[in-house]
């Protein structure tokens, strides 16, 4: 059964307070090669049948209505996995 795979982000301009917790115990850790992390929602959605067009704007849909919070986040990748 194929998987559609729905990648939700913060927006840029506003704090991610996890990523800043993940960032200061890097920092603690004395791991320096990352200087942000921020951190955002992976969905799965097994589907039932053939990926269509239709099916993947269905999805798009949810992805900005059901998925996300559109004040504070950004749908930044709807697709297929392999």
């Amino acid at each position: 059964m194929p998987t559609i795979v729905v990648d939700v982000m913060p927006k840029p301009e506003l704090l991610d307070p996890q990523g800043k917790a993940v960032t200061g115990a890097f920092a603690r850790l004395g791991v320096t090669s990352f200087s942000e992390v921020r951190i955002g929602k992976r969905f799965e959605l097994t589907v039932d049948g053939e990926v269509t067009d239709e099916l993947l704007a269905e999805v798009r849909t949810l992805a900005a209505d059901v998925l996300s919070n559109s004040v504070i986040e950004d749908v930044v990748g709807v697709e297929v996995a392999e």
